[in-house]
């Protein structure tokens, strides 16, 4: 659901999905036919929604920070892991499983127990989290994402510093984006095929299997842990909560759907059920973005207003208390510096009431709200350098990236590119340099 779909231009101009037929004969002089349309703003915006991708470039970013910020956290907490969520948890599995079976949460970790089982999970857990980050297999790669990050956080719920909550959210939510369009491994893939050029040894083709083969072998993964007596209740088929629904219909649903999708793409690629599922996808990606969009809004306004709430925050002296505790204090020295300021305390706990409190309303405004976003993007990494907790302000960041201005993202990655050719070409140079340097006559 969430690789890259080509875009076919139609003779209007407008974009439609890959695989919707042409009427015959259509071309510039002889436009195809139209169905019926509903004029006005709504009629384009339900056209928009239903049969464009919105916000691909803002789900890329978002993929790709998330993606780093839980790559970053399991290799940071690498030498701990076992204390955090292994064998020497002073939460052990049997209390574990015990609280795992009050609430229904998910995790694969009490399946078979042990320190091999928990290794495996650990280290597909990092690899999750690097094919995320670069966009290779989407489809497989953001599923085993959301598996490993529900394993290993519900292990010990007790842990985190509010940045998980955001990661645990996210990691379902990308499940159902389109969020490889652009700036990933995937869309490099889909782009080298629409051209034709498969490399030296047929890549194309060996790609196009390798995605056959990791949806058989999931697909065999799934069947046996489905069907296993070690899986416990958690591949279940109901649940107990809204909308009565288990793990299992989800996992099943998203193998099923892969496997069309293949089978469609080679045998109708320009069929109509091939673009019904396509529109379908673009459908669910745009229901995602939104849902991530919402998400966003509702932590800072919640955040704000029970701030609002706060006896601290209404007398301005909320920031200077967490500047003099030594567990949010990894520089001493810059904490007490701005600790000791009282002007700058006050501001700061005051500014950061009124940014999370008028940020959903700024979203009438795009100026107002790319400027509030900047601000917010800066508070917290002052959040992160002052209070140590860069997971949490890492995450927040790559929350805050779905609003971010299309133009913007794509003056970034400009830069990016010319900056990263001009070091490429910089180091071409530099070798023929030294390699005319070596086999030069010397008189």
């Amino acid at each position: 659901m969430n690789e890259v779909s080509a875009q076919a231009p139609r003779p209007d101009g407008e974009l439609l999905p890959a695989g919707v037929p042409r009427q015959a004969g259509a071309g510039p002089e002889a436009p195809a036919p139209r169905g019926p349309r509903v004029a006005g703003p709504l009629g384009r915006a339900v056209a928009a929604f239903t049969g464009r991708v919105l916000g691909r470039h803002q789900a890329a970013v978002v993929r790709i920070g998330f993606g780093l910020v839980w790559c970053v956290y399991l290799l940071r907490e690498w030498p701990n892991r076992r204390v955090l969520y292994g064998d020497r948890s002073p939460l052990s599995l049997d209390l574990a499983e015990r609280l795992l079976g009050d609430d229904g949460a998910f995790t694969v970790l009490p399946w078979f127990g042990g320190r091999l089982w928990f290794e495996l999970v650990y280290h597909l857990a990092v690899l999750a989290a690097l094919a995320v980050l670069l966009g290779w297999r989407t489809r497989v790669s953001t599923v085993l994402f959301l598996v490993t990050v529900l394993s290993l956080q519900n292990r010990d719920i007790f842990l985190g510093d509010g940045g998980d909550n955001v990661v645990h959210l996210m990691a379902v939510y990308l499940v159902f984006t389109r969020c490889a369009e652009v700036w990933s491994l995937d869309a490099r893939r889909a782009r080298l095929g629409r051209t034709g050029r498969t490399g030296r040894t047929g890549r194309t083709g060996w790609a196009k299997w390798t995605g056959v083969a990791l949806w058989a072998v999931l697909g065999t993964a799934l069947a046996v842990c489905q069907f296993g007596d070690f899986s416990g209740r958690s591949l279940t088929w109901t649940g107990r909560a809204f909308p009565y629904l288990g793990w299992a219909p989800l996992f099943w649903g998203l193998w099923t759907v892969a496997g069309l999708w293949w089978v469609l793409g080679r045998l109708r690629p320009d069929g109509e059920p091939r673009a019904v599922l396509d529109a379908l996808a673009t459908m669910v990606h745009n229901c995602a973005m939104l849902v991530i969009a919402v998400e966003v809004v509702l932590i800072y306004a919640t955040a704000g207003w029970y701030k609002v709430q706060g006896t601290r925050w209404q007398d301005g002296t909320a920031l200077y208390y967490p500047l003099h505790l030594d567990y949010f204090t990894p520089w001493p020295g810059l904490s007490a510096l701005v600790g000791s300021a009282l002007l700058p305390v006050f501001l700061i706990s005051y500014g950061t009431v009124i940014v999370q409190v008028a940020f959903p309303f700024t979203l009438l405004n795009r100026r107002v709200k790319n400027v509030l976003l900047a601000v917010m993007m800066l508070e917290h990494t002052g959040i992160a350098v002052l209070l140590g907790l860069p997971v949490f302000s890492l995450a927040m960041i790559a929350a805050d990236a779905v609003f971010l201005p299309t133009g913007a993202l794509l003056w970034l990655a400009a830069r990016a590119s010319r900056i990263g050719a001009g070091r490429i070409g910089a180091g071409r140079i530099g070798a023929g340099r030294f390699g005319a340097g070596r086999f030069r006559r010397t008189p």
